[in-house]
């Protein structure tokens, strides 16, 4: 049961406390470029939540059983970037093949995910903070949760103030980045919540 529940801690945590985007400020790239509408953002979130949940997985399976047994530490960056950009080509190809219109709404980004800094985070985290396989799989699929949860909110807010009256000089960029700037803060606001 304990084990139950430092899984579900690890969950919340992954997602609020410690959220990739808003807090430990990983993956901006897709966070701005890609949240103009709730649909597109959503499914880039989806998108990388899988590829996040896989690299979870791959991660601790290559750390434990390659990297550490024959004492390789020093090539994991290498190996989790090949990993990943295998992963994402993956995905490509299959967003690619079952949905054309997400394919070209994603644009650029989608193969972009390969050298998006969260997913790299992720796979260095892993050894670094000593999960298990389970807790490894679960970190992957709730910083995922995380990414699609703060761009999805970024893409709704954006959406409401298109046509807000707005100052001229704050329109477009300069109004994002504030609102990415309150939106750390109030994701800030969760830290402490859970012992960590």
């Amino acid at each position: 049961m304990e084990e139950f529940t430092q899984i579900l801690l690890l969950f919340a945590s992954t997602i609020l406390i410690n959220n990739f985007i808003l807090v430990r400020f990983l993956g901006i790239c897709p966070f701005l470029g890609v949240s103009r509408q709730i649909s597109t953002a959503f499914s880039m979130g989806l998108a990388t939540t899988f590829v996040m949940t896989l690299t979870g997985m791959a991660a601790w399976l290559i750390n434990t059983y390659i990297l550490e047994k024959f004492n390789l530490p020093f090539l994991q960056y290498v190996i989790f970037i090949l990993v990943i950009a295998s992963l994402v080509q993956f995905v490509e190809m299959f967003i690619k093949k079952t949905s054309p219109a997400l394919y070209k709404a994603l644009g650029i980004f989608l193969p972009l995910i390969t050298t998006n800094c969260a997913i790299l985070g992720l796979a260095l985290l892993i050894p670094q903070n000593g999960y298990g396989f389970i807790k490894s799989v679960v970190f992957g699929f709730s910083a995922g949760a995380g990414f699609t949860l703060a761009i999805v909110l970024m893409a709704g807010l954006r959406e409401a103030i298109e046509f807000s009256d707005i100052p001229e000089v704050l329109k477009g960029v300069p109004i994002s980045l504030i609102i990415a700037g309150i939106m750390a803060l109030a994701f800030m606001g969760f830290s402490g919540m859970i012992p960590g």
